[in-house]
């Protein structure tokens, strides 16, 4: 066991700050279809994002309580701080009765519905406890968390959710989810997660296939009939994406069948020079197009 030499840090590092990015990204997606957002709207959202930070931090100190003895068999996550030993049990369970505890705050005073994060809370608890045993079932339960921060957005706008937003955001968290699945069986086998006893690298790369057209398809499609660009200029936009969104997703591939990499598909995403400078790119080339559109 190694001792506690940075407490602080250690502590910060259970609710995985960098993660913070799935709901600052996926939340207010809500805005983008609105012509002129009130202060009210983007108080609300970013009550949203701040309510989903707080569950998700919750949810991943949970998990690793109940994890932290598999943990410890993998290459990997046997350095977390609660399977390494230098953040204690009771002082992990301190830390996520106290968010829980600021989540319930944060929900009382909620300007809208709230039901996506409880939710969420609710699937992640019966994750926890039974789905992430059973497989596939496993990678859909964490997709739909990403799909409840999208709803919840739209529950603080009014707006209707898109069909196609959510079945792209959706296809695009298994995609990301089964590569990770992919890599942990590279790194070390089903000893770690009993659910991996159901994939083999030939199922996860044929997955990786079909969640790979699908999340293609479906973006494609929103951003045609049901993205902020309307009818008349939604077929400029579905053009305009095909090739980045092409080049995304051919990345992500090479990545994961190539350099055999992608267990932390946040660190994929956010720090993958390639990865990044495409998405900046193809959201400059959108940014401009809608500016020039509402003018």
């Amino acid at each position: 066991m190694e001792t506690r030499r940075r407490p602080i840090a250690d502590l910060a590092a259970l609710i995985r700050p960098s993660h913070a990015a799935k709901a600052i990204l996926l939340v207010p997606v809500a805005l983008i279809g609105a012509t002129a957002p009130s202060p009210a709207e983007v108080a609300g959202v970013l009550w949203a994002t701040v309510a989903f930070m707080v569950a998700s931090a919750a949810v991943y100190i949970g998990n690793d309580l109940a994890d932290r003895h598999r943990d410890r068999l993998h290459p990997v996550k046997c350095h977390r701080p609660i399977a390494a030993g230098r953040v204690g049990v009771l002082a992990a369970a301190v830390c996520c009765a106290v968010l829980l505890a600021v989540l319930g705050a944060v929900v009382a005073r909620a300007p809208v519905e709230s039901w996506p994060v409880l939710v969420y809370l609710v699937l992640n608890i019966a994750y926890s406890r039974l789905l992430k045993h059973l497989p596939l079932i496993d990678v859909g339960t964490v997709a739909a968390g990403f799909v409840l921060r999208v709803v919840q957005g739209y529950e603080v706008t009014g707006d209707r959710v898109p069909g196609w937003l959510l079945i792209t955001v959706f296809s695009m968290a298994l995609l990301l989810l089964i590569g990770k699945r992919r890599q942990e069986l590279l790194e070390g086998g089903a000893a770690h997660r009993p659910a991996l006893r159901g994939y083999s690298m030939e199922l996860t790369n044929w997955l990786l296939q079909i969640a790979s057209v699908l999340a293609l398809v479906s973006g494609l499609m929103y951003l045609r009939d049901e993205g902020p660009f309307g009818p008349q200029h939604g077929p400029t936009a579905m053009m305009l994406s095909t090739p980045f969104a092409l080049f995304a997703l051919f990345r992500y591939l090479q990545i994961q069948l190539v350099h055999n990499e992608g267990g932390d598909p946040v660190r994929v995403l956010l720090r993958d020079r390639v990865m990044v400078a495409n998405s900046m790119v193809w959201a400059a080339a959108l940014g401009v197009t809608l500016v020039l559109v509402r003018l």
